[in-house]
């Protein structure tokens, strides 16, 4: 029985999927251009790395943006003056965006 890729579709699917849901209210001014070029790339390194080298590689790359997510959440927003899990002061977490506060829509 040969391996198929489905199971890396179905896991980054899933990271986007319950992403948008929770947290993507955080991201209200992306641009969804930007939200789903994000989820293409993401999609296409992580299947190119499992038909290349592997699925565990393949899931070592997507633990290591989840410690991305981890480092900049933990560190650099509070670093700079903006709680990591709540996203505020909004006026500095928009500033730091580049987007106008309050927010247009």
């Amino acid at each position: 029985m040969g391996l198929t890729v489905w199971m890396e579709v179905a896991v980054v699917a899933t990271i986007f999927a319950i992403g948008h849901i929770v947290f993507g209210h955080w991201a209200a001014e992306t641009p969804v251009w930007r939200r789903l070029l994000k989820f293409v790339v993401t999609l296409g390194l992580t299947l190119a790395i499992s038909a290349g080298v592997g699925r565990r590689w393949a899931f070592l790359l997507l633990g290591l943006m989840g410690l991305g997510v981890v480092f900049v959440h933990a560190w650099w927003l509070p670093k700079h003056g903006i709680n990591g899990w709540t996203g505020e002061p909004k006026e500095k977490y928009y500033k730091l965006r580049g987007w106008k506060y309050p927010p247009t829509t």
